[in-house]
């Protein structure tokens, strides 16, 4: 929020709002904005920790704010990563030129466990794998954006996004009508239209989309029927399609209804028990010949997970280089990868002041933050890594910015990340603003929702 001694202009709207409204009053809005997301129904669910599974995510009323200038960066940045990420799962599915030129290990995509053999030689409308990416940014300086990782299945966090706005809009209407803030309320229209744009070809008339979800026990559903809801599209489980012949049909009232587009919420291994894991009880037998024969797009397309994993991550600025001609927007943070004999040497000597993550690891789930561990966590964690160099990653502990946060003493600075939607189809689009955590304990790196942090909304200022 500050240069130097100086509030920023973007938030001077923000911090004068702050200063003229009562610590009271401040206080009635944040116990407000809870009450409507509790009423909503604003959760997620944490499991294996004992008690209430379903959580009330800590929202924070101050939000995070970004000029149309800065933004503009990280839109060109994320959308060549998007590019870049897509033309990389195109060709390793297809003629595999960038592992034929050494750009990147063979083995580590080949016999990554997110590529899908059965996906080989199938091009998808637009040539479109990934179809939502989410890409996880951190801010060290005014100038300064680094990529955290990559997310090309099923990015979570767009329902907060939305309803963060809402709850926002409500509160504080004063501070809408005096800033001009870019919308973000138009994503569920560009969704809808980014999944009707990959139809596949044997597509007759307006295209049918639905979304695909596990069921009403899993950890996002609220997001999945919030989403399904706001594109005026059905939500179904696996026991809601079959496939007749070359096309997959939904169940309804009225009959059988043809089925173009799938924006599917499940993992690979469950997708198709013909194909994938045989045990599955929601996906869809047969999914996969249908999808084969382009009788139906899938969004995102089965194997689109080779190009999130966090060792593949390291090698996305050569993608850059190789499919677009362009040097990266935005970089990658140092990365060493324990696989490396070199590397996992200088992990294990260093491991007290390092971030290491598991390869396929998600939701805060599996880290050792160095600084912030014991001796003991340490060499428990390193023995892990010994066992199984392959399986880890390890960062430096960045200086991440932080921003202004209302806690129990008042406003005080905690860190934050930023995962911006880019929706890619026929076109590019990146919704202007994304999904803020903020790791709502002192000092702590760790913004995930399941590891106690919490969210804010996002703010681009229009010039």
């Amino acid at each position: 929020m500050y240069d130097g001694e100086q509030i920023r202009p973007a938030y001077a709207q923000v911090m004068d709002w702050v200063r003229r409204t009562p610590p009271e009053q401040l206080e009635l809005k944040k116990i407000e904005a809870e009450a409507l997301f509790r009423r909503i129904g604003i959760t997620f669910a944490v499991y294996g920790e004992g008690g209430d599974t379903e959580r009330l995510i800590p929202f924070d009323l101050m939000p995070r704010v970004f000029t149309e200038a800065e933004w503009r960066k990280l839109e060109r940045g994320v959308k060549q990563r998007a590019r870049a990420l897509n033309a990389f799962l195109f060709d390793v599915y297809h003629r595999s030129e960038i592992v034929r030129a050494g750009k990147i290990p063979a083995e580590l995509v080949y016999r990554n466990e997110a590529f899908e053999a059965a996906v080989v030689g199938i091009s998808p409308p637009a040539g479109v794998y990934s179809h939502i990416v989410g890409i996880d940014l951190v801010r060290t300086g005014p100038d300064e954006f680094f990529v955290l990782e990559d997310n090309c299945r099923t990015p979570s966090g767009v329902s907060y996004m939305l309803e963060n706005r809402e709850i926002m809009m409500r509160m504080l209407p004063e501070l809408f009508r005096a800033t001009r803030i870019a919308p973000v309320d138009d994503y569920p229209d560009r969704l809808r239209r980014t999944l009707e744009s990959v139809a596949p070809g044997k597509c007759d008339g307006d295209p049918v989309a639905v979304l695909l979800s596990p069921g009403a026990f899993n950890s996002a559903y609220y997001e999945h029927s919030f989403l399904a809801d706001q594109m005026g599209i059905e939500i179904v489980e696996g026991q809601d399609l079959f496939v007749q012949g070359d096309f997959v049909y939904m169940r309804t009232t009225e009959g059988p209804r043809r089925v173009d587009v799938i924006y599917r919420r499940i993992d690979d291994s469950f997708l198709d028990p013909l194909c994938f894991r045989p045990d599955s009880m929601l996906g869809v037998p047969g999914l996969m010949n249908v999808y084969r024969s382009g009788g139906v797009a899938i969004c995102s397309a089965p194997g689109a997970g080779v190009a999130d994993d966090k060792a593949v991550y390291t090698y996305v600025p050569d993608m850059i280089r190789f499919y677009l001609g362009e040097e990266p927007i935005l970089k990658n943070v140092q990365t060493w990868k324990c696989a490396d004999p070199k590397d996992l040497k200088y992990v294990l000597e260093n491991l007290k002041d390092l971030v290491v993550k598991e390869v396929h690891g998600s939701g805060g789930y599996g880290m050792l933050v160095g600084p912030k561990s014991t001796k003991e966590q340490i060499a428990a964690y390193a023995e892990r890594i010994k066992a199984d160099p392959a399986d880890f990653i390890a960062q430096p502990t960045l200086a991440l910015s932080t921003c202004p946060t209302f806690v129990d003493e008042g406003l005080a600075p905690r860190h934050v990340d930023l995962r911006p939607f880019c929706l890619v189809g026929r076109q590019v689009h990146l919704c202007p603003g994304g999904l803020t955590r903020v790791a709502m304990r002192e000092g702590s790196l760790v913004v995930n929702s399941s590891q106690g942090g919490g969210v804010k909304d996002t703010w681009v200022l229009a010039d």
